[in-house]
């Protein structure tokens, strides 16, 4: 992207703070930023969007040192995580209400946003699997216990395009930028 995804802007604010705000809305308790760099500006913009940050594993790591830092800073009795990509700014916050929801009347090991048949973001994991998170073989990062899990995973259906719009170029932030609700 040549510049921090964190900080790219949806409107007027931040990826970033769009998470936080996202997350929190939608019922997460305790919403943890992960930040891999160590620069002033954006544990500014975690805190001052109302995150608690952890450290990440540092540049050059995989997806999943970062979603492990997170799982490691959470408390002991949390029931579930909720994992947001900050390059995925578009989801509403009545999504991550629905996957909360949908795990809290049923409990299963994994709770993922379906759009018009196709699985986005976020993702979430029931505390039964943080061990394998934090501790299995995942050779494809949490994507390998989606798939160890698919047949007692929990798919819900949302009316939220932006559970699949991942961010990743200047061509898709130009692309996707109008898609904001």
């Amino acid at each position: 992207m040549g510049r921090p995804k964190a900080l790219l802007k949806v409107g007027e604010e931040t990826f970033l703070e769009r998470a936080v705000r996202t997350l929190s809305l939608g019922g997460c308790e305790d919403v943890v930023v992960v930040l891999n760099a160590e620069d002033p500006v954006f544990t500014e913009v975690a805190v001052s969007a109302g995150g608690r940050l952890t450290s990440g594993a540092g540049p050059g790591t995989e997806q999943i040192d970062s979603l492990r830092a997170g799982l490691r800073a959470l408390p002991q009795e949390v029931e579930a995580a909720v994992v947001q990509p900050v390059d995925h700014p578009l989801v509403r916050s009545p999504t991550v209400t629905a996957l909360i929801d949908a795990f809290k009347r049923r409990g299963a090991p994994i709770v993922r946003p379906v759009y018009e048949g196709q699985h986005g973001h976020p993702v979430l994991f029931s505390a039964a699997v943080f061990g394998e998170l934090l501790h299995g073989d995942l050779p494809e990062g949490a994507r390998s216990l989606v798939h160890r899990y698919r047949g007692e995973a929990e798919d819900v259906q949302v009316d939220d395009r932006g559970v699949l719009i991942d961010v990743d170029t200047p061509a898709d932030l130009d692309k996707y930028l109008g898609a904001l609700e």
